[in-house]
């Protein structure tokens, strides 16, 4: 970039106030949160992303330099919104996968579940029987916050909001409810994935792998360290 396009400085100033001010927005939104899937904190957050993305961004063409932050995107990975300009109704489609990491912990609160039921502990004697009573007793939210406790160790997770012109008919997509997703529809989406921290890892392994080449060279002299200073 030429030095006539780069920002000024006040200009990247004003930007890193920015993301202080949408840090304070969002924390106040969190902290008065209505419930899980509380607007607000949706609206926070992407307001933080953006604010934090423009300041990056002035940083770097100014500077010479990036922040430690990255929100995940996933816009490539959807289509244009294409759906209703003002939807008068919305899907919210979510997935959560979980690995069934002790078994037997698993198993030891289905029968607790099951006992305080009926008496009985025999759906709980297996974990096909015991997944169906954890997540019969408990709403996918406070499972997903608790799933240690089950012995469920999480994998990736994602939430759909999908906007339509009206409602479905009772009972309408019940037989297939994932399969007649229009990508155009999605509002906005939000990840949740091991891989974004696998990413940052691989970064750093890199940097390391160049510093050993530095650092390394065959010579059994002593070495200066070098300026880690980029």
């Amino acid at each position: 970039m030429s030095d006539a396009a780069q920002p000024t400085a006040a200009e990247v100033r004003a930007a890193a106030e920015a993301v202080k001010t949408a840090l304070d927005r969002h924390l106040a939104a969190v902290e008065s949160r209505s419930g899980d899937d509380d607007p607000a904190v949706y609206e926070a957050f992407n307001q933080l992303a953006a604010a934090a993305e423009t300041y990056d961004e002035l940083l770097y063409d100014r500077y010479d330099e990036v922040t430690p932050f990255e929100i995940p995107g996933t816009e490539e990975a959807l289509p244009p919104y294409a759906g209703p300009e003002e939807p008068n109704a919305l899907s919210v489609l979510i997935r959560r996968d979980y690995a069934v990491a002790e078994p037997q912990r698993l198993l030891a609160h289905a029968q607790r579940i099951e006992e305080a039921d009926d008496g009985s502990a025999e759906a709980s004697s297996t974990v096909h029987g015991a997944l169906g009573l954890l997540f019969g007793e408990y709403e996918p939210d406070e499972i997903a916050s608790r799933h240690k406790e089950f012995g469920l160790e999480e994998g990736d997770s994602t939430l759909w909001v999908t906007a339509s012109d009206e409602i479905p008919d009772p009972g309408e997509w019940l037989e297939a409810p994932f399969e007649q997703v229009d990508p155009e529809a999605v509002v906005c989406r939000f990840d949740v994935s091991a891989v974004f921290d696998d990413d940052a890892e691989d970064d750093e392994d890199d940097e390391d792998d160049d510093l050993e080449t530095v650092l390394a060279p065959d010579t059994d002299e002593d070495l200066e360290p070098l300026d880690a200073d980029r």
